[in-house]
């Protein structure tokens, strides 16, 4: 079993290495062509370079993006349906190749066309950390929804999903899509930026206090009958996030939303999809099977 799991992890190393040459490759499109939106911060050169200078050292991260992309992962057959994906990091840096590339490379094999999400990192505000990248998803959801046709997919059945930080950008997505939070750019802007379902895993920063006997949801995770249907996976032994996660679930079946939530007993933080000795190495599996029954697999129109 040892060697098993062990061969596992070599394979997907070599595989996250394939995946960044290959990423290279791939189709990306442009989030803001004319510039950032005008309250967009700069970041100060020295951290600039302290994050490059991780880039360097780490080469399975992204450190610094002042230029939000899309990259595209196309399947061989398309079905229809499409996945926003938001890598996590703490908002300060992309954890590329576990949380967005493998991701977007299972979700090719199901059909699923996926759109990984280069979003601004590191922090440009130590309060709403996550203002300007909620820009960026918010954005990406209007550009994939505008671009259906070109993509083969159905403008009806548009998802995002996103780990640790990215999960939290993913409930951001889900619960505060009625927040303007740029002017309007071109006639993408015009659609709605609500996604059609989420997947927050492993989300982080869903409450301010981080005590799970003390589990609070922020004040900013506001669940409304109008929240898209949600599946959520999560450890136990996740620090405070099982128990906020469970919190949001209660929440969304109050409103009767659509939910499915997994929580796992071992695990930790930061897993991806990537195997272990613990079930959790599983939830992408429970996530498919979830897509399947809400009818997001649907044969392309």
């Amino acid at each position: 079993m040892r060697i098993r799991l062990i061969t596992a992890l070599f394979v997907f190393q070599l595989t996250a290495l394939f995946s960044i040459a290959q990423d290279q490759a791939k189709p990306t499109v442009m989030l803001w062509p004319n510039g950032l939106p005008a309250d967009a911060k700069p970041v100060d050169d020295t951290i600039i370079e302290k994050q490059r200078k991780r880039e360097r050292e780490r080469k399975d991260i992204i450190g610094y993006v002042e230029t939000p992309t899309l990259t595209v992962y196309q399947p061989e057959k398309a079905n229809g349906c499409a996945m926003v994906i938001c890598p996590g990091g703490g908002y300060n840096i992309l954890a590329w190749p576990k949380e967005g590339l493998e991701l977007a490379e299972y979700l090719n094999k199901l059909g699923v066309t996926a759109f990984v999400l280069k979003y601004r990192v590191p922090r440009r505000d130590v309060v709403q950390f996550h203002w300007e990248p909620m820009q960026d998803v918010q954005r990406s959801i209007r550009l994939v929804r505008s671009q259906a046709e070109q993509w083969k997919i159905d403008p009806d059945r548009i998802g995002v999903m996103g780990f640790s930080a990215g999960g939290h950008l993913t409930v951001m997505a889900g619960t505060q899509y009625k927040t303007k939070c740029y002017e309007r750019v071109d006639d993408a802007d015009d659609l709605s930026c609500r996604p059609n379902f989420i997947c927050p895993i492993y989300a982080a920063y869903l409450g301010d206090d981080y005590k799970d006997d003390k589990a609070k949801l922020g004040s900013q995770i506001v669940i409304t009958k109008d929240t898209p249907p949600t599946f959520m996976a999560v450890t136990g032994d996740d620090w405070m996030r099982g128990a906020l996660a469970a919190l949001m679930y209660v929440k969304l079946r109050e409103l009767n939303v659509p939910a499915e939530l997994h929580v796992y007993t071992k695990g930790g933080h930061g897993y991806g999809i990537r195997p272990s000795n613990n079930p959790v190495s599983t939830w992408h599996h429970r996530m498919t099977e979830w897509m399947k029954s809400m009818e997001f697999f649907e044969s392309a129109k």
